[in-house]
């Protein structure tokens, strides 16, 4: 098999598609690479809906936390101790515990039966695990920056007579934003390693449908030389940060656009027509 017909046989095999047998014997390196490859799809997955979705959870979280109810903060302050408190390691274990404790037959709500069997799946289990993972930390990335909005710029606010959900949508939001963005970048590349736990901790594999590093440990167990398939991983996470840190830098750019040094300088002729 030529490394043309690998890739067609085996690029998305992590999704159920291409042959359905692994590799048995004589393995090359056009082999690993592609499956490998094929398993980063699912850890690209994980971590973009858990970093989608726990971005707004984490903004209501922070805000929580600053409220002056303690019915309010008192519960976001507790959610984000445990999950920063606790390994993610630990997490995915109690999450899929919980989860097949669940009744097969699902729960019944209000007279309407909800399925939860899918829950086991590490489609839906592990992302909403890693979704509650990174908005508690993501929460606290944002609380910070929320404390250290300037007084002056609130001040401000309050004397064009800037109040209630318009200062919050103005000046408090996307101050923020801008200064936690940094923080928050290192929050999203620590998210995306954070998803080789998935299939190594609690939730199975189904029909050998894992991520990268599942596919890695089974050429180290195969050849029993680990170190082609986890640098393979690692190649594959440091192009996947340095995607992150551009896109992010991007975004950082767009926050910081009316800043004076990330202003281009305009060449402006000015002819001299009288002395």
């Amino acid at each position: 098999m030529t490394c043309w017909e690998t890739i067609g046989a085996y690029a998305f095999r992590s999704l159920g598609y291409g042959e359905r047998l692994l590799p048995k014997s004589d393995f090359t390196l056009c082999q690993q690479f592609t499956l490998i490859g094929s398993g980063l799809i699912w850890n690209i997955y994980f971590g973009v809906l858990a970093l989608a979705f726990g971005f707004f959870l984490a903004n209501a979280l922070a805000l929580a936390k600053t409220a002056r109810s303690a019915w309010v903060r008192k519960p976001a302050e507790w959610f984000i101790f445990v999950f920063r408190g606790s390994p993610l390691f630990i997490q995915f274990f109690l999450g899929y515990q919980l989860f097949v404790l669940l009744p097969k037959n699902g729960v019944e709500l209000w007279g309407i039966t909800v399925h939860t069997d899918w829950l086991t799946k590490a489609w839906a289990g592990a992302l909403f695990v890693l979704f509650l993972n990174t908005a508690a930390y993501s929460a606290e990335i944002f609380h910070g920056a929320l404390m250290a909005v300037p007084k002056g710029d609130l001040e401000a606010a309050d004397a064009y007579g800037i109040t209630g959900f318009a200062r919050f949508r103005r000046i408090l939001w996307p101050t923020m934003l801008r200064l936690g963005w940094p923080a928050y970048t290192n929050e999203a590349i620590f998210l995306f390693h954070a998803t080789t736990l998935v299939f190594f901790s609690s939730f199975p594999a189904f029909r050998q449908q894992g991520d990268a590093l599942y596919y890695a440990g089974y050429f180290a167990d195969k050849t029993y030389n680990p170190f082609i398939p986890y640098p393979i991983v690692g190649f594959y996470f440091i192009c996947l940060t340095l995607l992150l840190t551009w896109a992010f830098s991007l975004v950082n750019r767009r926050l910081n656009r009316h800043l004076p040094s990330n202003q281009r300088a305009r060449i402006r002729l000015r002819p001299q027509l009288i002395r």
